[in-house]
């Protein structure tokens, strides 16, 4: 016995009482076209179009290429600008950055004593300013009192000078002493003097302010650096940050371990130099090893500059002294060189010394002081990536 259902049943032609009796009716017109796959109506595209349709997009036509390639120059250049104008800004920011990463080991180190962080940062931060306060005290009578000294006997200088047989006779040949007086005499000579000695003024003014900022910025830099290096890490996407982590850590110790180093190798110059000169009875021997000291940090030339201030100081006291004092600088660079930077230098920041020599000059030759300062330790981080980042990645083709 078979069932029908009515649901699937098809009807052999068209309903009598529905009133269609051709299939081109308007009703069933419109029933075919609005069928999901069916033609649609002019009615509907006007209400989804109500302005027609839309035509070549804009940006594609010459004009608005150039007008845009244009835009992105002078953007380009606005920004290369902008960064000219605040380069020295930009370097102190630097500087104080890389203090501050120099100066975090210490900090860290006194916090593993039982001191809290910001004690820690205090007692690290008042020893910066004491040494700096010290290098003032010692350096600044000493060169006032020098000055004063020159002053004074300026005079019995220049009687010498007229007393000597070939100054005698180059005045008498081409009248050197008449024209040097009346240049003396003349407003030339104070113009010149006063506005040498604004131009020196304005350049202290501006190593104060410097070093007032420099020192602000690392104090800042030095209590947020946990927070900076958090949300730099933060930047980097999930799938490479713990790797990031490992490799930034290790830059900021070799840094902080480079720092460290660095102000060990030039208080042991400091204090030889204080021994020696205080042994040989050179005047000013505190200043003068606080001097070689502060410019032995300097790398490549900096231990020549503090010698040679010194072996000038030590050739007014006679010409033997200045001998000794000069084999004292010759011998002891080598000892430095070959003996205590090696050793200081090897757990921290193992760096060629062709490339040392190499991120120094560079450095150097871009930003002066500051430059081959930060040049050793760029080196080093770089040598690193390339080390962990690089060559493996190489090896993988």
């Amino acid at each position: 016995m078979s069932r029908e259902n009515p649901s699937f049943s098809v009807p052999d032609g068209p309903d009598p009482g529905s009133g269609a009796h051709d299939a081109s009716t308007p009703a069933t017109a419109a029933g075919r076209d609005s069928r999901p796959d069916g033609p649609r109506s002019r009615d509907d595209a006007t209400s989804m179009l109500p302005f027609g349709k839309p035509g070549r997009p804009f940006g594609s036509t010459p004009f608005a290429f150039g007008f845009t390639a244009a835009l992105g120059v002078l953007t380009a250049w606005l920004l290369v600008q902008a960064l000219a104008a605040t380069t020295s800004m930009l370097i102190l920011i630097v500087v104080s950055l890389f203090l501050a990463v120099g100066l975090d080991p210490a900090v860290r180190w006194l916090q593993h004593r039982g001191l809290p962080r910001w004690a820690a940062i205090t007692v690290v931060f008042a020893a910066v300013i004491l040494f700096f306060a010290g290098f003032g005290l010692a350096v600044i009578p000493a060169l006032s009192q020098q000055a004063g000294q020159f002053v004074e006997q300026l005079p019995t200088y220049i009687q010498q000078l007229q007393n000597h047989p070939q100054v005698r006779d180059l005045d008498q040949r081409f009248g050197l002493l008449e024209r040097l007086q009346s240049f003396l005499t003349s407003g030339d000579l104070g113009r010149q003097v006063f506005g040498g000695l604004l131009g020196a003024a304005g350049i202290v003014v501006s190593a104060v302010f410097s070093a007032l900022t420099v020192l602000i910025l690392t104090l800042y830099f030095l209590a947020s650096l946990r927070s900076i290096t958090r949300t730099g890490y933060r930047l980097i996407p999930r799938s490479r940050r713990a790797r990031v982590q490992l490799l930034g850590d290790e830059i900021f110790s070799r840094v902080g371990g480079y720092v460290a180093g660095n102000l060990l190798i030039s208080l042991i110059a400091g204090v030889t130099t204080f021994i020696f000169l205080s042994i040989v009875g050179v005047p000013y021997a505190l200043a003068l090893a606080i001097i070689v000291a502060v410019t032995d940090l300097i790398p490549l030339i900096g231990a020549g500059i503090g010698a040679a201030v010194a072996i000038l100081v030590a050739l007014f006291v006679s010409v033997p002294v200045a001998i000794a004092a000069l084999v004292f600088f010759v011998v002891y660079q080598q000892i430095e060189n070959y003996l205590i930077a090696p050793k200081v230098m090897k757990s921290s920041v193992d760096v060629p010394a062709a490339t040392t020599i190499v991120a120094a000059l560079i450095g150097g030759a871009l930003l002066g002081i500051v430059g081959a300062l930060l040049a050793i330790p760029v080196a080093a981080a770089v040598q690193l990536i390339v080390s962990e980042v690089v060559l493996p990645r190489q090896e993988q083709h």
